[in-house]
Order: C-alpha cells, then structure tokens, then sequence
C-alpha cells in the first residue's frame, strides 16, 4: 500500500484471532449456556448469526450490528436482547488469549458484557455501593450471604494478592483444581456487581484457568450453567444446606475430564 507523503504506515498489525470451527463452536455454546444461570435464551436470529460467525463467515462487529437492528424492527423484549447482546460478547471476549489477574480484569470484563444492557439504575463496570440479597430455591428462599458493599475492595484486594503470590509448582493437578476453584468460588461470594456476577466471574473464571494451563471442557458451561451457581450458592452458604461437594464435582468434570453425574434434583434435595 502506498501512503501519502509525510505519513507513515502503522507500526503496529491488528491482530487476527482465526479460531478452529469446533473452537468457535464451544464458546458460543458456553456463551448461550451462560445466560441460563438467569433464567435467559437467546433469539432464534442470534443463533443464526452465532453459526456465520462459527462458520468465518461474519465477524463480531458485522453480527453486533445486525442483531440490534433485529432488536429494534422485531421489538424484541428486554430479557432477548440480553442473552443476545451479552452472548455476543462472551464469546467475543472468550475468543480472546489476553488476561490480566487483577480486580480491575472483573471490572473489565462486566462493563463490556454490559454496557447499553442493563437499565441505568444498575452500574456498569462499577464495584455495587448497596448491600443485595436473593432467595434462592437451592436454600427453601433463603439467601447466600455477599460480601458488604463496603468491603467489596479490600475483601478483592485481599483474595487476589493471596492468589497472584500463591505457587501452583509442586501441586498435583487435583490440588491445583481444588485451589483454583475455592479462589473463584471466593471472588464470586463477594458479588461485587449490582446485576450480572455469576456471567463476569464465569468468563473470568475461563480465561484464568486457560492462563493456568488447564484444558477446559466448554460443555460444563453450556449444559449445567444453572447447576455452576447453585453449587457456588451451596459452598458458600452458613447453615445446614452448606455442601462442597457439588461445586467440587463440577470443577472435576470440568477440568480432569471426571464424569460425576451433575443432578439438579439431588442439589435440591441436598439436606
């Protein structure tokens, strides 16, 4: 390419991510899958689009454009346009091989699964400045106990200086799981977002075990999405309900290729 005179070419190349079909394949069905753990199913157009990008047929700037233009002529509700804008971009962001392990990565990654998606009462990319609550059906109503809004910097910064000087050398891999998963399940139980936690701690999650070497089974994601929060739920819990052992069998399936049998009714059941 010629430029013209006084201007230079650019020192730098964009960087193309050229990822294998069954790659693709595997985060976008995370993706979808992601979006169950609230109760959400992307419309039938984002699939279609999701199989041209999988396919290398449309990039994720061309699929953005088209499926807003979707949302506004077809008045899509709010919860469609959810699962599809933040499906859109779990898969854009797990496309990706760059991760830092700093809280300000989890800021990151829920100010761009979010932005333009929630309502403006509910920051986006900012730490929550109210205490939250939530019934869950896995504890009979009763609700998981976050971390106070007015903690929520020092507990982060507490859980990722422990980790970022915490030694992985020497373990075996079963250590190594069980070390990764009890960090994650920590940053999860402080639920530093107003909305949209378990999504942005998933994909964090995916992108710091990938960092630590881990081969990650996508399928976990897709088909138990709802299972990987109730079990976070149940670790965390202080009470009778209290049970590690689904949260352990789930990160064993999904990183030692283990086949315990992930049974929502027997979660439920859990006494």
């Amino acid at each position: 390419m010629d430029y013209p005179e006084g201007k230079l070419p650019p020192t730098y190349d964009v960087a193309e991510n050229e990822l294998p079909y069954q790659i693709r394949l595997a985060l976008w069905q995370t993706a979808f899958g992601l979006q169950k753990v609230d109760g959400l199913s992307p419309s039938e157009y984002m699939v279609e689009l999701a199989y041209e990008n999988i396919e290398g047929k449309k990039g994720y700037d061309a699929i953005y454009r088209e499926i807003s233009d979707y949302h506004r002529e077809a008045h899509v509700d709010a919860n469609t346009v959810e699962a599809d804008i933040v499906s859109l971009r779990i898969a854009e962001l797990l496309a990706e091989d760059h991760f830092r392990l700093s809280p300000s990565t989890l800021l990151g990654i829920h100010r761009h699964l979010f932005t333009d998606v929630f309502p403006e009462e509910i920051p986006v990319g900012k730490f929550r400045t109210v205490n939250i609550t939530k019934k869950e059906p896995v504890l009979d109503g009763d609700t998981a106990q976050y971390s106070s809004h007015f903690m929520i910097q020092d507990t982060l910064a507490y859980d990722f200086e422990k980790e970022q000087n915490f030694s992985y050398s020497g373990l075996t891999n079963e250590q190594k799981v069980l070390h990764a998963m009890a960090f994650l399940a920590d940053i999860w139980q402080v639920h530093p977002f107003r909305e949209g936690n378990t999504r942005t701690v998933a994909v964090f999650g995916i992108q710091y075990l990938r960092k630590l070497g881990f081969h990650i089974d996508n399928s976990l994601f897709s088909e138990h999405a709802a299972y990987f929060r109730n079990a976070l739920v149940l670790y965390h819990y202080q009470g009778e309900k209290q049970n590690k052992r689904f949260l352990i069998h789930f990160f064993e399936n999904l990183l030692l290729g283990k086949k315990h049998v992930l049974s929502d009714e027997e979660m439920h059941a859990n006494e």
